[in-house]
């Protein structure tokens, strides 16, 4: 799992990459100040925007999932049946069942 961290850190850290390149080449170019990249300018600055907190949105939601330690898979059917079979052992130890009831009930379980 931390492995899919150190990607998603370094997705988002070469993504940026190509942006801070090409203001380094316009500064460079002597084109103006800026004003004249027009309606471009603005929808990347948005699209930008909305990448940069999605990334940081995934970068939190991986940090919480590689911290939590837990699956997020549930038991499997065998695992499920296991867990059944003991707590109606102990039903049957503790005398809250008979024991027709009990071989009924593991019947069951076993199908």
């Amino acid at each position: 799992m931390r492995t899919k961290l150190k990607y998603a850190l370094l997705a988002a850290a070469t993504g940026l990459m190509p942006l801070t390149a090409q203001a380094q080449t316009y500064e460079r170019s002597g084109w103006g100040h800026g004003w004249d990249w027009g309606w471009g300018h603005m929808l990347g600055g948005g699209l930008m925007m909305i990448l940069f907190w999605g990334g940081i949105i995934l970068v939190i939601v991986f940090a919480v999932r590689a911290l939590g330690g837990g699956s997020s898979q549930g038991a499997t059917p065998a695992e499920s049946r296991n867990k059944a079979l003991e707590i109606l052992q102990e039903r049957f130890a503790r005398g809250e069942i008979d024991k027709d009831e009990f071989e009924e009930r593991k019947r069951l379980l076993s199908d």
